[in-house]
């Protein structure tokens, strides 16, 4: 079977731009700072403070462009610290997830809704799924060896599209435990 990049997704949240006037003042745009991955997304210059019931994480990166809905990415850790419940889900579905409120340098913002723990996924090509007989939504497992911490990630859910360039992404806790380099191809198992 085919191997695939693994990437660490690090926090981070998704805004609206309505959201990011509310925290950056009427008329913010974002300013991109490092092109990503995956061709259409970046890292933003603009960063936020996540405020939870029990704290707060500054400095928390946007990644742009702006969205449909305001999304916040955390760690399981991430979340337990801040004081909200941990909802493993695909980036998108945010109905009747936690909120939390988000602090810019223009203004605050309290989402009702929209803090996950990102379920693993792996972003692929129409060609590479379709030469590893794989198709959109898929669940598929990770082989990770060679760390010095070796598993088997399952329920990795395969997304297909045209924009997309083959990478697995993994949250930091995820990739902490695995002791997962930079630049680290699984194996793909079906």
């Amino acid at each position: 079977m085919a191997k695939i990049l693994v990437e660490t997704s690090a926090r981070h949240i998704h805004v609206t731009e309505e959201a990011l006037e509310a925290l950056f003042g009427k008329g913010a745009t974002l300013t991109e700072k490092k092109r990503l991955s995956q061709p259409t997304e970046f890292v933003c210059d603009e960063r936020v403070t996540v405020k939870g019931p029990k704290r707060e994480i500054a400095g928390v990166s946007i990644l742009g462009p702006c969205r449909a809905a305001v999304q916040v990415e955390l760690s399981a850790t991430d979340a337990r610290s801040v004081g909200v419940k941990i909802d493993i889900r695909e980036s998108g579905d945010v109905k009747g997830t936690p909120g939390c409120t988000l602090i810019g340098p223009a203004g605050e913002l309290t989402i009702a809704e929209g803090v996950i723990v990102a379920k693993r996924h792996a972003h692929m090509t129409p060609k590479f799924a379709e030469e590893n007989g794989l198709n959109n939504g898929d669940i598929i497992k990770l082989k990770i060896a060679g760390t010095g911490r070796a598993a088997l990630l399952d329920d990795v859910v395969v997304r297909v599209r045209d924009s997309f360039t083959e990478a697995a992404h993994i949250d930091t806790d995820e990739s902490n435990t695995l002791n997962l380099p930079v630049g680290y191809l699984a194996e793909i198992v079906k």
